[in-house]
């Protein structure tokens, strides 16, 4: 692998780690603890990560159970969960948060999908982006002669088919997490 690509690779990666982790919030049919890592819950004089003041477990397939460590947040708890919109099922049961995961209508997973098909277009745009800049630099170094133009067109090669490579990574997370969002 050649330098410019070498110098990007942590780029390419992080843009799909970002990818994976946006897709993680995204509802499926089933109770997933991902979906309620963006939640952020204001407690003892700060906003703080609802994984940082509670336990997240699941109690089965549509369910799951938030406790939080301190008592006295649970109403924070509560309404940090309930404003984040996420569309589920809140139940306060006293020393417990019970989150129910309603079934999704066909309505609903179209527009789950159309948001997914969004993330995943952004990721591409930002994919596209860091292979300008390795192309260019690949460029610039071959205007300033320190490049070959047998080197340029070999490294211009890689750097596409590892382009491509990352694009299908993509693709494939994609088709993965719509095979969830769709599934009954």
């Amino acid at each position: 692998m050649n330098s410019y690509l070498e110098n990007k690779q942590k780029d390419f990666a992080a843009a799909l780690d970002f990818f994976r982790k946006e897709i993680s919030t995204l509802r499926t049919g089933r109770a997933n603890p991902g979906v309620l890592d963006a939640v952020q819950v204001e407690a003892y004089g700060s906003s703080n990560p609802l994984n940082t003041v509670a336990n997240i477990s699941l109690s089965d397939a549509r369910s799951i159970l938030v406790v939080a460590w301190d008592k006295s947040i649970l109403k924070s708890v509560e309404k940090a969960i309930v404003d984040a919109g996420l569309g589920l099922g809140v139940v306060n049961e006293g020393d417990k948060i019970r989150l129910t995961v309603p079934p999704l209508t066909e309505e609903n997973r179209r527009e789950l999908v159309k948001k997914l098909n969004e993330k995943m277009e952004k990721t591409r745009i930002i994919l596209r982006n860091i292979r300008e800049q390795v192309k260019a630099a690949i460029e610039k170094a071959f205007a300033d002669k320190a490049l070959g133009e047998d080197e340029k067109f070999r490294f211009v090669k890689e750097l596409d088919e590892f382009t491509a490579k990352k694009n299908d990574e993509l693709k494939e997370a994609r088709d993965k997490k719509e095979k969830d969002i769709m599934e009954i």
